[in-house]
């Protein structure tokens, strides 16, 4: 069995086009188990008000409607699949969790950015293809 880490974010738009594409791997149905992560980024807020940190407002049962449509898009295509959702630094904890799970290849989807994008708003994809300790691909939505 080929276990894939298919991370996934907030957003479904550019997420679709990576199922096809783990989808489209060789006798898929039979052969490929997706492993869907989701991970809420870690965040803290101070003010007048007080102190909220994103352990505050953290459900681990919450997914995104991602994580459904890709879920639903692999399940047509007969992969099989399961679902984790994490709480930290999304780059780091893609890796980690790959590690942790002894992941074959890790499959993300990723949109065209400026360097100077890049620089700004840092890109998670570029921190696990650096980081990962095994294949990383890259589905890039036009």
């Amino acid at each position: 069995m080929y276990r894939v880490l298919f991370p996934v974010g907030g957003d479904s738009e550019h997420v679709l086009a990576a199922a096809d594409a783990v989808a489209s791997l060789p006798n898929a149905a039979a052969e490929v188990e997706a492993v869907i992560l989701n991970v809420y980024e870690g965040f803290e807020v101070s003010g007048e008000g007080g102190r909220v940190d994103s352990e505050d407002v953290w459900n681990e049962e919450n997914y995104p409607d991602s994580v459904d449509a890709v879920e639903e898009r692999l399940a047509e295509a007969g992969v099989e699949t399961s679902r984790r959702r994490e709480h930290g630094d999304p780059a780091e904890t893609i890796v980690e969790v790959a590690a942790e799970l002894d992941i074959d290849g890790i499959t993300m989807s990723g949109r065209r950015r400026s360097p100077t994008g890049k620089m700004l708003f840092g890109s998670t994809t570029q921190s696990v293809l650096l980081a990962a300790d095994r294949p990383v691909t890259v589905i890039l939505e036009e």
